[in-house]
């Protein structure tokens, strides 16, 4: 799809925020092309806050935008939505504080999404594209983004919990791999962690319906949709995070441990200057894209590869 694309009509959707435990309502409206993703506070007199780097806030559990005084929380599964589903445009009006948990993951946000459509428009997309091996660090935690021909994810997890421990997946994203083995996985937690949130003011609107829990035991009150669903929940947020780039990214994204945090810092350095638009790239040939191919095999060893 070289086309940028917004929603067919508008898209409704209510529920609860997870931290702030507010009744939300969100719209998705069709946006015109070059529009970009805006977010608009109806409750505080229609601010306007950019899915834009220079607009992120607090992302210590969740990805918060804000301009103005206004801010939007919990922003990551819906755009992981619309990014997977190769939607450009939106405006999206919001009355509250933060975009509903739903079930904790995107497949509601694609569900509702998918039943009104999308529709090319007449503005071709300009891919971010990295030109040389870019890397952020946080102690260990670690991010690698290489050249590449396409968008390609790899993603490696480490908890020292044995419900959880080392998983990794790779793939490459297209809107079939994103709906299937990406978007139904759900957000999680330990459970010895919910009662520090909830004394902080966080996690007030968490339940077994939106959230994998995760006690001493193994899973509380449910069951995994994934064996892997803790780290293709990383990825989802990873999409998310990334769609604040504003354009398609054509790169290979490599995450050791990664996180809302480390997610921000890339985002923020692939903005400020270490990319190119594709059209002001000379195409090179594939061994010239294969040459980098290996740099991220030791930052994650042994990843399951996913399809649709």
């Amino acid at each position: 799809m070289n086309q940028q694309r917004t929603v067919r009509r508008t898209v409704g959707i209510e529920g609860v925020g997870l931290h702030s435990g507010a009744e939300t309502r969100v719209e998705i409206l069709p946006a015109p092309a070059n529009h970009g993703l805006l977010f608009v506070r109806r409750d505080l007199g229609g601010k306007v806050i950019p899915a834009s780097p220079e607009a992120i806030g607090d992302s210590s559990l969740a990805t918060t935008l804000g301009r103005d005084g206004a801010s939007v929380a919990t922003v990551e599964h819906l755009l992981a939505a619309l990014q997977g589903l190769g939607i450009d445009n939106a405006r999206i009006e919001v009355d509250g504080p933060e975009i509903p948990i739903l079930d904790g993951s995107a497949a509601p946000f694609v569900e509702a999404i998918r039943r009104v459509g999308t529709t090319a428009q007449s503005a071709a997309r300009r891919p971010v594209t990295v030109k040389r091996p870019l890397t952020v660090r946080d102690g260990e935690r670690a991010i690698l983004a290489l050249p590449s021909r396409d968008f390609r994810i790899s993603y490696a997890i480490d908890f020292p919990h044995p419900a959880i421990g080392y998983q990794a997946v790779a793939l490459a994203l297209d809107e079939e791999v994103f709906a299937a083995s990406i978007a139904p996985a759900r957000t999680f937690c330990l459970l010895r962690d919910v009662q520090a949130m909830r004394a902080s003011g966080r996690a007030i609107g968490g339940s077994l319906d939106n959230a994998v829990v995760v006690g001493e035991e193994g899973i509380v009150g449910g069951s995994l949709r994934f064996r892997d669903e803790f780290v293709r929940h990383k990825v989802l947020d990873l999409i998310g995070d990334l769609a604040l780039l504003g354009a398609p990214l054509q790169a290979h994204v490599v995450v050791f441990k990664g996180g809302h945090r480390l997610h921000a810092q890339l985002v923020r350095r692939l903005r400020d200057g270490a990319v190119a638009a594709a059209s002001t790239v000379r195409p090179h040939p594939p061994q010239w894209y294969d040459r980098f191919s290996h740099l991220g095999e030791r930052l994650v060893p042994r990843p399951s590869v996913l399809s649709a």
